[in-house]
Order: C-alpha cells, then sequence, then structure tokens
C-alpha cells in the first residue's frame, strides 16, 4: 500500500466531481476536512502577515485607541466643543501597561496575530462554510438566500469597526483611569488589556449579525415581524439595559451612542422579517390560490 496518495492532498482543494450528487458520510467528512483545511491556511498566512508587522499590529492597531489622538476621541472633543459638554472631551490617560510573565508578551503577539487573520480573512472562511453547505440545498432555497456571506460579513465587519471606534475606547480607557482612591495607581496587565480589547470587538461583531439570526428564524416560521413589533417596547429596554452595562462611562451621551445602533439593529430586523412573511405568504398564495 502506498504511503502517500498525491490525489488524496488535491482532494483537500477540489471538491469531487458531480459534488451535487448523493454523497456518503465519510465523502461528507473528507469534504468538510477540505474546507476546513483550507479556512485554517488561509486565518494562517493573514497571522503570519500580520505576526511579521509587529509595529503597526500593536501600536496602530492594538494600542491605538489608548492613545489621545485618536481619531474617536478627536471626533468627541469636536462634539463636545460644540454642544458644550466638556466631558466628553477626555485625554488624561494616566494608566501603563505592562507586562508580568516572561512568555507572555511573546504569546500575546502569537494570539493577537491570529485573531486579527480571522478578522481579515472572515468572508472566506464565510465562503468555504456556504461551498460546503450549497450542494444540499434546493433551487428555490439558493434563491432565497442570495447574497448570505456579503451580508454576513458586512453586519460582521460593521460590528467590528463600531466595538473598535466606539465601545472599546469608551471602555478600557474610563476603565483604565477609575480610581477608587487617589492612593491606588492603575497599572494594567497586558494579557488582561488584550483580552478586554478583543472580546469587546469581537462580541461585538456577532452581536451585528442579529438581522442574520432573525431571517433564518423567521424562515423557520418561528418568529415575524409582528411579533416582533409587539415586543418593541421589551427591545428599547433591553438596548438601554445592554448599552449601560457595555459602556461603563456613566454620562448619558455614550450610553445613547451605543444604544442607537444596537435599537437601529432591531429595526433592521423587523424588516427583514417582514420580507421573510412576504415571500413565505407570497408562496403559499402561488401554491393555493389563495
Amino acid at each position: 500500500m502506498a504511503l502517500f496518495n498525491p490525489n488524496n492532498l488535491f482532494g483537500f482543494f477540489k471538491r469531487k466531481e458531480g459534488a451535487k450528487a448523493e454523497m456518503s458520510f465519510w465523502e461528507h467528512i473528507e469534504d468538510l476536512r477540505g474546507h476546513i483545511f483550507r479556512s485554517l491556511i488561509a486565518i494562517f498566512g493573514a497571522g503570519i502577515v500580520f505576526f511579521c508587522n509587529k509595529k503597526f499590529l500593536f501600536d496602530d492597531i492594538v494600542f491605538a485607541p489608548k492613545n489621545p489622538g485618536f481619531i474617536t476621541y478627536r471626533a468627541l472633543c469636536w462634539i463636545g466643543t460644540h454642544t458644550h459638554i466638556p466631558n466628553l472631551c477626555r485625554t488624561d490617560f494616566d494608566y501603563t501597561i505592562t507586562n508580568m510573565d516572561l512568555a507572555a508578551q511573546f504569546m500575546t503577539h502569537i494570539r493577537v496575530s491570529f485573531m486579527v487573520g480571522l478578522v481579515a480573512v472572515f468572508p472566506y472562511v464565510l465562503y468555504e462554510i456556504w461551498t460546503f453547505v450549497k450542494p444540499a440545498l434546493y433551487k428555490k432555497e439558493l434563491n432565497s438566500i442570495k447574497g448570505i456571506v456579503v451580508w454576513t460579513a458586512i453586519l460582521f465587519y460593521i460590528g467590528i469597526l463600531f466595538g473598535y471606534f466606539v465601545l472599546m475606547p469608551m471602555s478600557i480607557n474610563y476603565l483604565g483611569t477609575y480610581h477608587v482612591s487617589d492612593d491606588v495607581k492603575n497599572t494594567i496587565n497586558l494579557s488582561s488589556f488584550i483580552d478586554v480589547v478583543t472580546g469587546l470587538v469581537f462580541i461585538t461583531g456577532l452581536v451585528f449579525e442579529f438581522p442574520m439570526i432573525v431571517y433564518f428564524v423567521a424562515k423557520l416560521g418561528l418568529i415575524g415581524d409582528k411579533t416582533m413589533r409587539q415586543f418593541r417596547r421589551y427591545a428599547i429596554v433591553g438596548v438601554l439595559v445592554v448599552a449601560m452595562f457595555i459602556t461603563p462611562s456613566p454620562d448619558v451621551f455614550s450610553q445613547i451612542l451605543v444604544a442607537v445602533p444596537l435599537y437601529l439593529l432591531y429595526e433592521i430586523s423587523i424588516l427583514v422579517a417582514k420580507g421573510v412573511v412576504k415571500a413565505r405568504e407570497k408562496k403559499e398564495r402561488e401554491l393555493y390560490g389563495k
């Protein structure tokens, strides 16, 4: 028996002929393995690029929001000047980031490189998932979810940008400069800073996928736009509570700045559910002549 078969290697990079035909369980597993392999290669490649550009990755991306000249702070200062709310303009970030563990900086460099690499190639990973699922769908199902990869990626990136430019600057600098007493100085560990940054940004990216979740739930007939309109008042309260928790800064402006986009997501989701319901009702009329 040959120890190496080139056909097995090429199987990773292309689907079998007649992929739309019925495949066995193990053929599905092999096909899935190929998609996972290509996705990991893309993430690994992007991660290597960011790893080799350490100064850009950390100074220009990760640590940029802790600098007073960051675009978000300049925008808040401009708004504060024109609205006569001087508290919006804060540039006194008196905290330092330190490292206590010998290997922590190197491991952080690796971890952040590949996390940012995942963000960079996220559309391609979605495409690989889509190409694996696509052959199992009927033509009508494919027509009803055209552009799913594009819209999912767009919503994810909007969430990432919102988390990076809005939530992260307000959170890390409010928490970083918060004092229970003047006798206690803030010296923040590197791993703690990175955990907050990556957690906020990724969670926000996933939260902005809410309209896509509503789309699929509505396709299953579990929810409709009428139900979502009925729960609108509860959604408003929920959004305000979420904004209060994820925005450490106690000022009302910061909380509104977070709450408004979250509520807009809910309204967009209502429109998405409405479109799904209308399409389903139209299909039923065509089938049953109602």
